[in-house]
């Protein structure tokens, strides 16, 4: 697998002007629990072809305490990767299908009476897991999206006044279709900003699709991970030990006020109608010190800032109608603001 993300995260954003990182050549001393995260992305494209840029996405986002949305049209493997990065990280893994008929309580769990001890005992949802994959969490009411806002936020699930922790890591992968929008509730702004990174998981290129197609003809079962030689290579105390280390990682003054200056241009911009918000802000110093760790070092440089922005603002602006009707993106604008605003030197 190719050290240099290609996609997404970080990398090659199509037009938008950014500053490619380098891989983990750039590594200047030797980490376990930096090279166990590392061989993550391994073992998950034993399973995957090229999406390597969304897996380190959702490694930045393990290790930043974030969530992701998962953006691409069926069949690019949005399921299967997180299956195979749970098994990698030796993670709890469960997955809900978002449906209009679906219930919070679907979702959280609920209370259940027990006939046995004439009382009532809770039941838990399948929030209650390390790693939630809602799928096409946008074919649901607002109602039962709204479940899971507590969840996201503050690691916790209330049902009639009790408070009960969810499992630590907890993630939640949601993923919507970006071409089918009937029958679909789109998610309010104060949801998406929950999420710490967008990601789009693009068509593979031609020689990726091929090795696809030549995996299943060899007998690949996207059921059974443990054929395909997935092994756990890290697991929950080890992804902790990395968090700790993240949060060390330095932001430098001029570094801060480089990500203020580009959450502020995005408030004043022509084409937006709503801007990125101080959350946004703190998400783009988050996941820019996890790409700095992943990268080798214990300081974050304005690249690294650069390269996390689309995927760490992207979501949370709004276009104007009029920008809408003559085909502007939100990454187009967010391109341009990141030519315009200067970089500290």
């Amino acid at each position: 697998m190719s050290d240099q993300p290609t996609g997404d995260v970080p990398g090659n954003y199509g037009d938008a002007p950014v500053t490619t990182l380098t891989g983990p050549s750039a590594y200047r001393a030797p980490d376990p629990v930096r090279q166990a995260l590392l061989d993550v992305r391994h073992e998950v494209a034993k399973a995957v072809v090229g999406q390597e840029s969304t897996v380190t996405g959702m490694l930045i986002a393990l290790l930043s305490r974030g969530h992701v949305l998962l953006e691409g049209v069926p069949g690019v493997a949005k399921t299967l990767l997180v299956r195979a990065l749970s098994a990698a990280l030796s993670l709890d893994t469960k997955r809900v299908q978002f449906t209009p008929d679906l219930m919070p309580g679907d979702v959280t769990g609920s209370l259940v009476y027990d006939a046995a001890n004439s009382d009532f005992s809770f039941r838990e949802g399948p929030v209650f897991t390390n790693m939630l994959l809602a799928d096409e969490i946008n074919r649901t009411p607002p109602k039962t999206q709204a479940s899971l806002l507590e969840a996201m936020e503050e690691r916790q699930v209330s049902v009639d006044g009790v408070s009960r922790l969810l499992p630590v890591p907890f993630i939640v992968a949601a993923t919507q279709n970006p071409v089918e929008y009937e029958g679909t509730y789109p998610l309010p702004e104060a949801q998406l900003d929950r999420f710490l990174l967008k990601l789009t998981m693009p068509l593979p290129d031609r020689s990726a699709e091929i090795e696809v197609i030549r995996r299943h003809a060899a007998g690949f079962d996207p059921r059974d991970l443990a054929a395909a030689g997935i092994r756990p290579v890290a697991g929950a105390d080890e992804l902790e030990r990395a968090r700790r280390a993240v949060a060390a990682v330095t932001v430098a003054p001029e570094v801060m006020g480089y990500i203020v200056d580009l959450v502020r241009a995005t408030r004043s911009a022509p084409s937006f109608q709503l801007g990125v918000s101080p959350r946004g802000a703190t998400a783009l110093m988050n996941a820019s010190r996890a790409w700095a760790w992943l990268s080798g070092r214990d300081f974050v440089t304005p690249d690294d800032v650069k390269a996390l922005a689309l995927p760490c603002l992207r979501h949370r602006v709004v276009l104007r109608p009029e920008a809408l009707m003559d085909g502007v993106q939100a990454d187009d604008v967010l391109g341009s603001i990141l030519t315009s605003v200067p970089v500290p030197r």
